[in-house]
């Protein structure tokens, strides 16, 4: 069975799968290494793939961190050069108007979640992509396109902020605490983190709904991230938990140009 290696290189993390008609039937998390180079890439990969890199048929990717995608561009030409490759950047087709003040600033990673989440549910849709290092909220309108969004901070970097600028405070494991009104200091972090998300993203989304001046029944507001499973089911305007939008987006690119 062929497939598509999809590859999103988010500040962090960088998530890989292998994607053929939306379904993703093997995927990886890995760190974001900016000092990696592009033959210890070509390695990672291949013990990552193990027997399934005869599977493969193209290669796709999205990328937030530059060093990086400079490296992926090299190791793409040397040790996968037999292979079609797509690497989406402007110039390469979406089918995402982007209604922006300036195109090129939108990180290729939420153009990719905008053709996902317009292909695959109804529109006005909004994104939330819970990464570590940020929190994105992407729209796109009734007619599909890009008309904008917002960037919080991310769920970890948040955690991380309060440890080193708290004299008494710590990392914390990141899950649900038993309640909001926290007895000790651990469960008070919790707390903070995943309830006070939770209500910046409802928040968030209330006020995008309004601007767009759409009922909010008829607006499709979709999860994605890999921090998301620990706040989706905190919020109250949801209507889809799509783990892999990122990585069906990209198949949905790789279409288009391959």
């Amino acid at each position: 069975m062929s497939g598509l290696l999809a590859a999103d290189i988010g500040n962090s993390h960088t998530v890989l799968g292998l994607v053929e008609d939306g379904e993703v039937s093997a995927d990886w998390r890995v760190a974001t290494v900016e000092s990696r180079t592009a033959d210890e890439w070509a390695v990672l990969i291949r013990g990552l793939l193990g027997s399934r890199i005869d599977d493969v048929d193209g290669i796709a990717v999205c990328a937030t961190v530059p060093t990086v995608l400079q490296q992926w561009r090299t190791m793409l030409r040397d040790h996968f050069g037999h292979l079609t490759s797509v690497v989406v950047e402007p110039g390469v087709r979406t089918g995402v108007p982007v209604l922006t003040d300036n195109p090129r600033e939108v990180g290729t990673d939420r153009i990719v979640n905008a053709l996902a989440v317009a292909t695959r549910y109804a529109t006005p849709a909004i994104v939330v992509d819970f990464g570590g290092t940020a929190t994105t909220f992407d729209v796109v309108n009734s007619a599909g396109q890009y008309v904008g969004g917002a960037i919080s901070p991310g769920i970890e970097i948040s955690m991380e902020a309060l440890e080193r600028r708290g004299a008494q405070l710590r990392m914390v494991e990141l899950r649900r605490p038993r309640s909001v009104i926290a007895r000790n200091t651990v469960e008070a972090l919790q707390s903070g983190m995943v309830f006070g998300v939770a209500s910046q993203v409802d928040g968030i989304v209330a006020r995008m709904i309004q601007e767009l001046e759409a009922d909010a029944a008829d607006v499709s507001v979709v999860a994605t991230g890999y921090l998301a499973p620990l706040v989706v089911d905190e919020c109250r305007c949801f209507t889809a938990h799509d783990p892999w939008l990122t990585l069906r987006g990209l198949e949905l690119v790789y279409a288009r140009n391959s």
